[in-house]
């Protein structure tokens, strides 16, 4: 009977730890936006669509340790942007957001996740209309090679003379 009760116990602890993982994954959807799973492209991949209020589309792409990757942004508007969430990361603050920090995000992974790619129409700007056209374009790259050292300091004029090298 002990062994049954320590069996149950240890189900409940895994389903519950299942859950909060699972719910750590599952992005917060606002009313009318619709949620596509992406697979990390071999090859660079071009999502095209329309930031419309209340019946926009986000994205969620599974990303790997170690995978170097660009992420670029476009729109003819001047009120669309796109945000980067880290769905493994319990806070809701996005980690990129081309309003900020420019319209591409190079970066190589470094730990397992789920990213959260966001497209919004600024809510807070004058404009006119209920959206923008976008694209994404995700970009694998290859392997970030050794940073090239930086080169030598040149010479500085000096008031004392370099000794001789040593034979």
């Amino acid at each position: 009977m002990k062994d049954y009760s320590v069996r149950t116990l240890i189900a409940a602890a895994a389903l519950f730890l299942l859950t909060v993982s699972a719910m750590a994954q599952t992005p917060q959807l606002d009313p009318g936006e619709k949620l596509e799973k992406l697979q990390f492209p071999a090859v660079t991949m071009q999502l095209k669509g329309w930031t419309k209020f209340g019946n926009g589309h986000v994205y969620t792409l599974p990303v790997r340790a170690g995978q170097h990757m660009k992420i670029s942004f476009s729109s003819k508007s001047k009120f669309a942007f796109l945000a980067i969430f880290d769905l493994s990361k319990p806070d809701d603050e996005a980690f990129f957001g081309t309003d900020e920090d420019g319209m591409s995000f190079e970066t190589t992974v470094k730990e397992n996740a789920t990213w959260l790619l966001r497209p919004y129409y600024s809510k807070v700007s004058p404009r006119r209309g209920l959206g923008a056209p976008f694209s994404i374009l995700i970009e694998p790259l290859a392997a970030a090679s050794q940073q090239p050292k930086p080169p030598a300091e040149p010479e500085r004029p000096s008031l004392f003379p370099k000794a001789p090298a040593k034979q």
